[in-house]
């Protein structure tokens, strides 16, 4: 059976700016991103469909036989038996939402505009998990760190765990092989530990599941974790750490403060870098939502930072409870700047203006060049499309 994933425009604007540059479905939550979940679970090759101006990098691929997989649901061994079993001309569907349906080729040509009327609907009758909005990527990363670690970690032995360490409950902890951990305290006891292949923890690190580290990231000398945190691949993080999920790619090698945030792929946090994650009247905190074109409110106490891919902050910044960064974006000077930040802007507390394309362009280069990739004519495109889009954003 041929897989796609798929999602509506309102759940894609939703998660902007992380969706700037990525379909929902390469959203990172738990330790894999959501299609390497499905991938998984089904043992299948999936494909997308996305936004136009992103389908040239997440292409899609048709079949004469589909089954479209709604983007925001995150599966599990029930639900994927139950989309894999789904007869062709039916959908699944859970309290009116869409999550799966098995459609032939001329209707995989419109996902978006399916006519359900015409197909058998399936009623899913149990619990299921989904992301609605940004900050669900941090509120349900614990439960989504307990699900990839049993998943990946099932029927396989970790490598030994150095006696430099200090650990309790060894069993929900699983390293990698090629990872190093020295000298450090693991305690797993009301949570899963995961150091990904190749990955590092410094001298004096102090982490509290559920926490992991993906493949090749550092953890610095002497952070402090607090679960449920995930570090996506080729990072260096350390400081104090609070319930985040970063993409990968990215940088925080310095003390300060993060917590209930979600960072994306090739950002870098100056040293002395602080996040507020609670309001000083502890009431709930609101946050920038694109497609409403207003701040919302989240339901939390507790919620710091979101940052779109490539943005870059300087040292000693300081960012505000419920703060939304977007794309290409360098903030930088005292004081607290907006909390809300237009993708390719240049600034901070003192005031922004636009971050040139042409400037943007030249440091994401340089940026991705220290890890021997090279920003593609795809990516290239894919960023000149959202400095295009953002435009209006930029003279709010």
């Amino acid at each position: 059976m041929n897989y796609i994933l798929f999602e509506y425009q309102n759940d894609f604007k939703n998660f902007l700016p992380l969706t700037y540059t990525r379909p929902i479905s390469e959203i990172r939550i738990g330790i894999l991103t959501i299609k390497k979940k499905w991938q998984k679970y089904l043992n299948s090759e999936i494909s997308y469909k996305t936004a136009d101006y992103l389908s040239e990098k997440y292409p899609i691929r048709i079949e004469d036989d589909n089954i479209i997989i709604n983007s925001i649901f995150l599966p599990d061994k029930k639900l994927s038996e139950h989309i894999k079993s789904l007869k062709a001309n039916s959908y699944l569907k859970s309290q009116n939402i869409l999550i799966a349906a098995n459609i032939d080729k001329e209707s995989a040509q419109d996902i978006e505009n399916i006519d359900l009327s015409k197909l058998s609907p399936v009623e899913y009758e149990e619990n299921v998990s989904k992301i609605g909005n940004m900050w669900d990527i941090f509120s349900l990363n614990g439960t989504e760190i307990q699900k990839d670690f049993l998943l990946l970690t099932s029927n396989r032995i970790s490598e030994a765990i150095s006696p430099t360490n200090k650990v309790f409950n060894e069993r929900n902890i699983f390293i990698e092989k090629g990872a190093v951990v020295e000298c450090s305290v693991l305690n797993a006891k009301d949570g899963y530990i995961y150091i990904g292949k190749e990955a590092e923890v410094m001298e004096n690190c102090v982490i509290r599941g559920s926490f992991a580290l993906c493949e090749h990231s550092q953890l610095k000398v002497g952070a402090i974790i607090y679960g449920p945190t995930t570090i996506g691949p080729f990072s260096k993080f350390g400081g104090e750490i609070n319930n985040i999920v970063v993409f990968g790619y990215s940088n925080k090698a310095h003390d300060g403060f993060l917590g209930n945030s979600v960072i994306g792929e090739w950002c870098n946090l100056g040293a002395g870098t602080n996040n507020s994650n609670l309001k000083n009247n502890y009431e709930e905190v609101k946050l920038w939502n694109y497609a409403q074109q207003r701040f919302v409110r989240t339901g939390l106490q507790f919620c710091g930072l979101i940052m779109g891919d490539h943005s870059k902050c300087g040292i000693n910044t300081m960012f505000n409870t419920g703060t939304v960064v977007g794309v290409s974006t360098n903030i930088y000077g005292s004081g607290f700047p907006r909390n809300f930040i237009p993708s390719f802007m240049w600034g901070g507390s003192h005031g922004f203006i636009t971050y040139q394309i042409e400037k943007a362009i030249e440091t994401a280069k340089k940026v991705m060049k220290r890890r021997n990739i090279d920003l593609s004519d795809i990516d290239l495109k894919i960023l000149h499309k959202i400095y295009d889009l953002s435009d209006s954003q930029r003279k709010m």
